[in-house]
C-alpha cells in the first residue's frame, strides 16, 4: 500500500473529525461517520498492508479479520473486472473461491491489477 494513500486517508479522517467537532448536530453525525470510516481504512492499511500473497500451495488473503489460506484447488476463477464510469476506468482483481469472492484494487495490491492477475494465472497449477 503506497504511504501517500494511507496518509491521504488519515488526513480525511482528521478533516472529518474537525468538521464533526465544529458543526451542528447533523454535521456531527455525518462527519463523525465519515471520520470513523476513514479511520477504519487507515487501521486496515496499517494492520494488513499485504492483502494478497501467493505460493505453490495457494493464496493467502489478509485483512482485519485475520488470514485465510485458499488452496489452488479451491480457486475457481481469476479475472480482472473493468468498469468505465464518469470518464474513469476502474479495474478490480476478482478471485472466485467457491462461495467466496475476493476483490482487490490497485491500491490493495500495490501493483497493476492486470499484472497481478497474469502472475497468479501463471502460478496456478
Amino acid at each position: 500500500m503506497p504511504r501517500q494513500i494511507v496518509a491521504l486517508k488519515a488526513a480525511g479522517a482528521a478533516v472529518c473529525a474537525v468538521l464533526a467537532v465544529l458543526g451542528d448536530h447533523r454535521q456531527l453525525f455525518l462527519a463523525g461517520v465519515a471520520a470513523l470510516g476513514f479511520g477504519a481504512l487507515v487501521v486496515r492499511d496499517l494492520v494488513a498492508p499485504v492483502r494478497l500473497s501467493a505460493g505453490d500451495d495457494g493464496l493467502v488473503v489478509t485483512g482485519l479479520a485475520g488470514r485465510e489460506r485458499i488452496s489452488w484447488n479451491d480457486v475457481d476463477r481469476i479475472r480482472v473486472d473493468t468498469h468505465r464510469r464518469y470518464g474513469m476506468t476502474t479495474e478490480m482483481l476478482e478471485i472466485d473461491a467457491g462461495e467466496q469472492i475476493h476483490l482487490f484494487s490497485r491500491f490493495d495490491l500495490g501493483e497493476s491489477v492486470v499484472g497481478v492477475a497474469e502472475t497468479l494465472l501463471r502460478m496456478r497449477p
